[in-house]
């Protein structure tokens, strides 16, 4: 036996019903919510508060009280979409579409200027956007002439492609390329010549007979730390691993040996007292 509809289906049939009978008015006297938000692009929920502030409100209601907009209602709407793509607010567009005194060209050219100020952030955006990318891809946005003039006859442009391969996927890796895309020659001059100092700073030290753990290789090391936060910012268990490599890594230990015969363990000697100052085991350090 078929079962009796319940009241959620009256109601449907009856809603089904009353949305023909307004289909059917509109097709003689006017559109209906829906068929204008169609028609427009614009949402029913957009129309309703249009309606509600009295922006543009429908001419006409049918017998069950549905909203139908006439053809002047329509070219109204037509102007008030046209005005709001442009980015004219609802209290602006009302005072153009009904303040007969209102500058229009006015409130137009003070629309086009910040448009204008819009588009020309949004470039800047763009242009820093690919400097970025271009920083992840390439690790140092700066040609092979540029860098040999920058970072010295020393410098091997193939290093930025190295560290992306090794160590491309790590947070170093992305504060680095943050900081590099913000840079130019000059900045990354100030770079060179800042690592160059504390490199003869080191070997001086050295010669000098400084000691580790004394005053002033505890002040060397917190400067290394602060010419490296160029790079990616360094904690002091970080800063004892790259005391280990500089040691241990061939052409590190050649760079610092370079400077000064066995530069390369007194640094990681005075690193590892540093740290042993600071609580650090650096038998136990780790990269974080």
């Amino acid at each position: 036996m078929r079962s009796m509809p319940d009241d959620t289906d009256t109601d449907t049939d009856a809603d089904a019903e009353a949305e023909a009978e307004a289909e059917a008015e509109a097709e003689a006297d006017g559109l209906t919510v829906g068929q204008v938000s169609t028609r427009l692009g614009v949402t029913v929920r957009a129309l309703h508060h249009w309606d509600e502030i009295g922006l543009a409100r429908p001419s006409l209601r049918t017998a069950a009280g549905y909203r139908l907009y006439t053809a002047a209602d329509l070219e109204r709407l037509h102007r008030v979409v046209v005005y709001r793509e442009i980015g004219l607010g609802l209290d602006r567009i009302r005072a153009v579409l009904d303040d007969p005194t209102a500058d229009v060209p006015g409130a137009l050219r003070a629309q086009r200027a910040q448009v204008a100020e819009r588009i020309d952030r949004l470039q800047r955006l763009g242009a820093g956007l690919d400097r970025m990318i271009d920083a992840h891809e390439r690790g140092l946005l700066l040609t092979v002439e540029e860098q040999a003039e920058v970072l010295g006859p020393g410098w091997n442009p193939d290093w930025p492609a190295q560290a992306r391969q090794r160590y491309g996927e790590t947070t170093q890796w992305l504060q680095y390329v943050e900081r590099s895309a913000a840079r130019g020659p000059e900045e990354w001059q100030a770079v060179a010549a800042a690592v160059t100092d504390l490199d003869r700073a080191l070997g001086e030290a050295m010669d000098a007979g400084v000691a580790p753990g004394s005053p002033e290789a505890n002040g060397l090391v917190e400067r290394h730390r602060e010419v490296f936060a160029s790079y990616f910012p360094l904690t002091r268990e970080m800063q004892v691993c790259l005391g280990r490599m500089y040691e241990a890594d061939p052409g590190f230990a050649a760079h610092y040996d370079g400077i000064r015969p066995g530069l390369a363990t007194w640094f990681r000697r005075i690193v590892d007292a540093s740290a042993r100052a600071h609580g650090i085991d650096p038998d136990t350090a780790t990269w974080r």
